[in-house]
Parts: C-alpha cells; sequence; structure tokens
C-alpha cells in the first residue's frame, strides 16, 4: 500500500481496551440520474485527512432485546429500521429512547442457516413513497422486494404493504447469501451476494451468486453497468456482507475469507476478485488484490461505514470493530495500519452504520446461533469515532 511497508499489508490482530484505546494492526449514500455510472471523481476540496490513530467511545446503548438483528438502515428524522434475520420482521427504532415498535413480518421469508432477512434500504425518495427494501431468503431462492411503510398506521406489526419482487433468482445456500443492500451516491441499489459454497458461481458472469450488483431502484440493469443488460457489477466474490462509500464516492465492499484471508477491497466496475482461484493479496494476474486483509480468526467482517475519513468494520468472529483510515486521495489508500477497537467487550458485531458527524450505529449479533448471549443482547450502539 502507498503509505505503509509492505510488513503492514498483512494486518493481525492487537488488544484493545473497553475504554476506546486501540491497537495497531488491522457504508449508503445520497444517491447522478438514473442510468448513470457511479461518480468517482474527487471533490475539488481535499477533506482533511483523518488521523494515524483514532479513537472509539461508546456513547450509549441505544436498545437492547433485539433478536437475530442482520440490517440496519436510517430513516429521515433519525429513527432506525432493523431486521432480524431469523424471525424475519421489520422493527422501528427510536432514535432518541429505544423504543421499539414492530413493522411487521416479511412474507416469505424462509429462515434456514445463514439464510432469511438480510438487509434492508430505504429509498432515496422515502419522503415520496415510504418505500423500504429488503434482501431475503426464500424456500427457493434469494431475492430483493420493497414494501411501503404506513407510518400513519396504528396497528403494531401491521404496517408494511404487501412486497414488490425487484429482483429474483439469487442462488441460495445454507451459507454465504451475502445480503447487505444499500443505495449508493448514483441514487441506484447496490447488493452483495455470496457463492452459496458453490466456488464455480463466483466466476460465472451469468450467475448472481459471488456478486456486487447494481440496478434502478426497480431492479432493472444499468446501461452503465460492466454489460448493459446484467446486473452485474463486479464479479469473483466469496461472501459479501459490507457495502460503503467513502468521501471521493469510491465503493468499497468487506468480504469473507475461507480460512485464510478477510479483505477489504475498493471496487471497481467489470473487475475479478479472484475467489476461488484468489484469497487475499495473491498477486496473481487478472485479479484485484484486496486493500487491506485480515486472518480469519480476527476479522470475519460483516457490515461496513465510511466515518470521519475512515472505514469501519464490524467483525463477527474476531468480535471486534476495525478503523481504517483512508488518504483522501483519487485511489483512497490506507493512510496507516488499521487499528481494532472493543476486542471481546460486546462478542460478535455485525452492521456500522454512520450516525451522522462523528457517530457511529453499531449492532451485536450473539443470538445468530453462532455466539454467546449475555443479558440484553442483542443491542444497538452508539459510538463517538474519530
Amino acid at each position: 500500500m502507498a503509505a505503509l511497508a509492505a510488513g503492514s499489508l498483512v494486518l493481525t490482530a492487537g488488544c484493545s481496551s473497553g475504554d476506546g484505546s486501540g491497537s495497531t494492526a488491522g457504508v449508503g449514500g445520497t444517491p447522478p440520474a438514473s442510468g448513470s455510472s457511479p461518480a468517482t471523481s474527487a471533490p475539488s476540496a481535499s477533506p482533511a485527512l483523518p488521523p494515524a490513530k483514532g479513537s472509539v467511545k461508546v456513547v450509549s446503548t441505544l436498545t437492547e432485546g433485539l433478536e437475530s438483528p442482520w440490517g440496519l438502515a436510517a430513516l429521515p428524522g433519525g429513527d432506525l429500521l432493523v431486521s432480524s434475520r431469523d424471525k424475519g420482521t421489520i422493527t422501528r427504532i427510536d432514535g432518541k429512547s429505544g423504543k421499539k415498535t414492530l413493522l411487521g413480518a416479511v412474507p416469505g421469508v424462509a429462515p434456514a442457516g445463514e439464510g432469511g432477512l438480510l438487509g434492508i434500504a430505504v429509498s432515496p425518495t422515502y419522503g415520496a413513497d415510504h418505500l423500504v427494501y429488503a434482501y431475503f431468503t426464500t424456500e427457493s431462492d434469494n431475492r430483493i422486494a420493497r414494501m411501503q411503510y404506513d407510518e400513519d398506521g396504528t396497528t403494531p406489526g401491521q404496517l408494511l404493504g404487501a412486497p414488490d419482487t425487484i429482483l429474483r433468482g439469487i442462488p441460495k445456500g445454507a451459507i454465504h447469501n451475502g445480503g447487505r443492500i444499500a443505495f449508493g451516491p448514483d441514487r441506484m441499489l447496490y447488493a452483495g451476494t455470496g457463492e452459496t459454497g458453490d466456488d464455480g458461481l463466483a466466476q460465472d458472469k451469468k450467475s448472481l451468486a459471488g456478486k456486487i450488483l447494481r440496478m434502478t431502484p426497480d431492479g432493472e440493469p444499468l446501461h452503465g453497468n460492466p454489460a448493459a443488460d446484467s446486473v452485474v457489477y463486479s464479479y469473483g466474490h466469496r461472501n459479501v456482507q459490507g457495502l460503503a462509500w467513502d468521501g471521493q464516492k469510491q465503493l468499497w465492499a468487506s468480504e469473507f475469507g475461507q480460512d485464510t484471508w478477510d479483505e477489504l477491497n475498493r471496487i471497481e466496475p467489470g473487475r475479478n476478485y479472484g475467489w476461488p482461484e484468489a484469497e487475499g493479496k495473491a498477486g496473481k494476474k487478472g485479479f484485484i488484490d484486496p486493500v487491506a486483509q485480515w486472518k480469519t480468526s480476527d476479522a470475519s467482517p460483516s457490515g461496513i461505514a465510511f466515518v470521519k475519513g475512515s472505514v469501519w468494520m464490524a467483525g463477527l468472529r474476531g468480535e471486534r470493530l476495525w478503523r481504517i483510515p483512508l488518504s483522501g486521495g483519487a485511489d483512497e489508500e490506507p493512510l496507516a495500519a488499521p487499528q481494532s477497537f472493543l476486542e471481546g467487550k460486546y462478542g460478535r458485531l455485525r452492521t456500522v452504520l454512520a450516525a451522522g458527524g462523528d457517530k457511529l450505529w453499531l449492532v451485536t449479533s450473539n443470538t445468530d446461533t453462532r455466539g454467546t448471549p449475555k443479558p440484553g443482547d442483542d443491542r444497538i450502539l452508539v459510538l463517538q469515532v474519530r
């Protein structure tokens, strides 16, 4: 990497304390016009660079008692929507009090293994249409649907309209279903998918598995995509569960490795990210190497967000939050070695979302059958970061 010695390319874990001090080792936006390619040009004014070393302070616990939370989306005004993978429901969380209101269950969700109700996103024109998007597993596939949220409704549990499926036929499996969705700075919908444990699907451009997808809010391909008749944006992915855009409108994605390396990738349209021929920094011709990599025991990353000049990455197996400060240049390389925070303090960490300014929402994941729940799990934490 541009600002790091070769030895720091391999990221190892360090201890982090609960007071926010970190060890040195190891996101949506506001979506140009429909059909245009994503904007990647840098703003005229260069933003201030983040410090080489950052900090994390847990400001508060917004809410507790969530069951298998997975997706998180912010509503205008500051309230949140959270999905339950195993219950197949969406709940509204008051952004100040943490009060929970059940919107309802998404019809057709068939939880099993790592599948169920996964990522959610709010329409970029929510003020006019009140549409909520969801990525979920059914008996036959993974798909993306949208539902109208009746904010004026008075019956909790019955506030979601019938789902309108905009994309179906994403392969499903007991593992590696991907699931993160987010609207980008171009106002288009992006989705990260998994290869379902069938390695060959990641290299098959005709399959929607092991890909990052880009589509209109109606689920249609865009002429700015690598292939005009396809929603496939990049390929060669194992299991993408994190999507975020930096200050240069550059897309980043986190990806689960198999036994060796987890990855943070800078996503370029039409490029091949190597799986299953390459895991981590393989240096193989024709494949894009990750910008950063971690041992799978240190990360197993799910959600990512961009706040205060850094990518923040939630780790499941690693049970820690990673900070990767970016250079702010056109190519956005890390300017220092990543740091870990909160190691082991809150268990498995699933999702992060920018909360405005220097704040970040963080969702734990200890009730997903793979964690060890503590009283109050699962929860949404409010973090102050730099």
